[in-house]
This record gives structure tokens, sequence and C-alpha cells, in this order.
């Protein structure tokens, strides 16, 4: 009963990247060849990520801002700490020999990892149109102690909404041990019902996860831009946007579009299409995944930047660039939440290209 449930599972139910549902049948070039990008991803992705997030945590002045992508960092880096045992999982023909633990934790933590970065980005696209079309309101509230709150109630949403990927472990097969999951939570002895309830909640799993994960803060998101855009035309400040604003945009449109190969892998499993069709996309998705992980943190060093200034400024200055806001750099009303004149609120989103020295 088990091993019919796992040939049946191991190409229906995907999960952030679990690289163990695949048709065994892989040519080994193709294994290899994935496990090679995995591996070059979590050596520069552990690096990169690692790097920025001791800068912003030693080097770089705790403001708003710096707190939300101190959070985005550590979240990627969540990620990545998870790649090296995919890795060793494709050497290995996708067999799992880390026993029933990891299985759970790895399939937990890459969960989390993966669905924070999306609610962080989504506050934080509150954050900047709050900012700009609302500059009043925002130097009254914007402060640290409720960025934590905020931060603490994203991480708690993360953790709970990955609990199911905690219902996971390791099935012995007829030659290998693999690791997959089970949203059903337990295993009914008639195939037929036990594979209609597993796809039951499979589906259902699925569709909230495209809802909350990625069509709401899609929406959220583009409304953010579409008013920010507004208002900084009708204040004529198309040019003064800053570096913090084409950072966050380029963040933003890379995580989704590198986030779309997973939703339609998943709905396409679910559908039950061509195994070829599917297996492509899984590769897609898997390398996408790679991709945002170890691109991110260099995207914060190039985007505004001419290629060859990159490499004669010090990492701690193009970080400043793109991460402190003139408004925060300046802002003592930030830590106490005292308000200042009206008038200079009023100027807040003008002084976004008038980045501090480092």
């Amino acid at each position: 009963m088990r091993q019919d449930l796992m040939e049946k599972g191991n190409m229906a139910r995907p999960t952030e990247m679990n690289l163990s549902q695949v048709d065994p049948t892989d040519e080994p070039p193709l294994r290899w060849g994935l496990a090679s990008i995995i591996l070059v991803s979590f050596l520069v992705g552990a690096a990169m990520n690692g790097h920025i997030f001791w800068l912003l945590c030693v080097k770089m002045k705790r403001t708003v801002n710096t707190i939300w992508f101190l959070h985005l960092t550590l979240s990627y880096l969540v990620s990545c700490s998870c790649l090296p045992f995919f890795v060793v999982q494709d050497v290995l023909n996708f067999r799992w020999v880390f026993g029933p633990f990891l299985c759970r934790a790895v399939n937990f933590c890459i969960a989390v990892g993966m669905l924070t970065p999306v609610f962080l980005l989504t506050i934080i696209s509150l954050d900047r149109y709050l900012i700009t079309c609302h500059p009043v309101w925002s130097r009254r509230n914007r402060t640290k102690p409720r960025a934590r709150r905020v931060l603490a109630g994203v991480w708690t949403l993360s953790v709970v909404m990955s609990i199911p990927y905690l219902v996971s472990y390791v099935i012995q097969g007829d030659k290998k041990e693999v690791c997959m999951k089970n949203f059903a939570f337990f295993i009914i002895e008639d195939k037929d019902k036990a594979e209609a309830l597993h796809y039951k909640i499979d589906l259902a799993v699925f569709v909230v996860r495209l809802l909350l994960t990625f069509l709401f803060p899609f929406f959220i998101i583009v409304g953010c831009y579409h008013w920010m855009c507004q208002e900084i035309k009708k204040k004529k400040l198309a040019r003064r946007a800053g570096k913090p604003f084409q950072v966050l945009v380029v963040s933003v449109a890379c995580f989704f579009i590198f986030r779309l190969p997973f939703y339609l892998y998943y709905a396409l499993s679910l559908l039950h299409k061509d195994p070829r069709t599917v297996e492509v996309l899984r590769i897609i998705f898997s390398i996408s995944l790679c991709l945002n992980i170890c691109l991110t943190p260099i995207l914060y060093l190039f985007v505004g930047e001419k290629f060859k200034q990159v490499f004669r400024t010090s990492t701690v200055v193009l970080l400043k660039k793109g991460f402190i806001m003139p408004i925060e750099d300046t802002n003592a009303g930030e830590e106490s939440g005292h308000m200042n004149d009206g008038s200079s609120m009023q100027m807040m989103p003008v002084q976004w290209n008038n980045l501090a020295s480092p």
C-alpha cells in the first residue's frame, strides 16, 4: 500500500523543492547538472546573503527599511541552508539518506524560507506606498518597535502555514528510501479512498497557497505601485525615486517571475498532465528557485549603478544607497514617534534621491 502511494505521489504532490518527486528514469547527466546548479546556488547564495546579513546587522544604521531587508535576507538564508540536502539527493538518484527527522525538518524550513519573502515584500511595498502617498501618517506611525511587531506576525504566519510540511516521512521503496509528503496525515488502507483524499487535500492546499502567497500579494503590490506611480507623476518626482525604490521594484519583479514556474508545475501535477511537461517545469522551477536565492543579493548591489562603479565602491556604501532612505537617516521621529512640522513631512518623497554620504 505505502509503495503504491509513493509511486503515485512522487509526481503528483510537489513541495517547494522536493526534488524526489521525479521520474526515477532521469538520465544521470540531467541529475548531475541540476545538482551542480543547486550546489553553485548554495555557495553563492550563502556567501552573498550571509555577507549582506552581517553588514545589515553590524555595519549599517538600524532603520525600518534596513530591518525589513535584514529579515528578507534571513529568509533567503533559511532557504539556502536546505539546498545541500537536495544536492546529495540528486546525486544519489533521489534517494533520501538523512532519516525521517531531517526529511520533515528540511521540508518545513524550505517552506518557511519561501513563504516569508512574499509576505515581507508585500509589507515593504505597503510601507513604501504609505511613505509616498501618506507621508504625514507614515511619519507619525512608522517606528522600529511597530516594524518588529509586524515582522513577528510575518514569521508566525509563515511558520503556521508551513506546519503541514512537517507531515513528511521516509518511505522504504523496493530499492531506496525517498522523502515525500502526505497531507492526509494518516494512511487509509483502501487505495482508492486514500488517493482521493490525498488529491483533495493537495488541491485545497494548492488553492490556499496560490491565493495567499501569490495572487493576493501580487495584486496588493501592483496596486501599491500603481498609486505610487500616480503620486510620483503628479508631483513630477519620476527622476527622484532613488535607488531604494529601484531595489524594491526589482526584488518584487524577480520574486514573482522566479516563483511562477512553481505554481505552473504544481497545477499541472495535480491535473496529471503529460509527465514530460511536468518534469520540464520541475527542472525550471528548481533552477528559478535557486536563482531567486542567489541572485537577489547581487541585484541589491547592481541596481541603479554603473557596472564598473560597483567594483570600485565598497559593499557597505552600495547597501546604504539601496536600503537607507534619507527620510530615515534624518528622521529622529522614527525613534520616538515624535511628529515634526507637517510641511517637512510633505517633502519626504522629494528627498529620496538626496542620499546621505556613508
